[in-house]
């Protein structure tokens, strides 16, 4: 794939980590990478955001974005409050297409989950991955809650139909509680898709070349990685629970 869209099955799951570790293992790999963040939100105009973020951790990639919006709303509530354009799908699609022809992987980062919305009209990163025909990856929380929402989001990806490549956990805990443990088994039925990597919590607090470690680690062979789900289930996923006799 050389356009992927990543988006969250809501906020704080760890989607800036995940496409921080895909450009990390894509760039060590020897491929040309970029990243694109249509909309910023919650970030003033002098403070960094996801993309510095993206590059502490993966190195000099190249980033472009499109919109920021100092009130951490939905980009199309945080425009309108600041009186500013929003992003618009096709002015995404065009500046993916853009990068594409100097790098070899664009990496598209929404904002928040799936139907969050870019402008009044309700367009979305989903119309922005229709309108560059890319495939998503969908970046997941590990624990209580998780299958809904995941669920949901594979529900409108297959409406609008787009391709799901994927799930990953954005932030596995060192120490998973019975919900996470379990619900390794059931996020790919959920995402009607593969596990495809669990990124470790805490890995954005890494120097560089170990997240890279750590990033090769997490991801599948579909993203240059060593991830592997069937052990990584095996090592972590709770045993069924015992049956009384009758």
């Amino acid at each position: 794939m050389s356009v992927l869209v990543i988006t969250g099955t809501g906020t704080e799951v760890g989607k800036t980590a995940v496409v921080a570790a895909l450009a990390a293992v894509a760039a060590a790999g020897g491929q040309r990478v970029a990243v694109l963040k249509p909309a910023q939100t919650g970030v003033a105009a002098h403070e960094p955001g996801d993309l510095a973020e993206v590059v502490r951790l993966a190195g000099p990639v190249t980033t472009r974005e499109l919109r920021r919006y100092r009130e951490p709303l939905a980009p199309a509530t945080a425009a309108r409050r600041a009186g500013e354009p929003p992003v618009r799908p096709q002015q995404v699609a065009a500046a993916a297409a853009e990068l594409h022809r100097d790098h070899d992987l664009v990496l598209v980062e929404g904002a928040g989950g799936l139907l969050v919305r870019f402008d009044d009209e309700g367009s979305t990163i989903a119309d922005a991955a229709w309108a560059l025909n890319a495939p998503v990856l969908v970046v997941a929380q590990a624990g209580l809650g998780t299958l809904n929402t995941t669920a949901l989001t594979a529900e409108a990806l297959l409406r609008r139909g787009l391709e799901s490549v994927g799930v990953v956990v954005g932030r596995w805990p060192a120490e998973p509680d019975l919900a996470a443990r379990c619900n390794l088994v059931d996020l790919p039925e959920a995402a009607g898709a593969p596990l495809l990597g669990a990124l470790p919590e805490g890995a954005t607090a890494l120097d560089r070349a170990r997240f890279l470690e750590v990033a090769t680690a997490a991801l599948s062979p579909w993203f240059g990685g060593t991830f592997d789900p069937e052990r990584f289930t095996e090592e972590h996923a709770a045993p069924h629970a015992h049956q009384p006799d009758q």
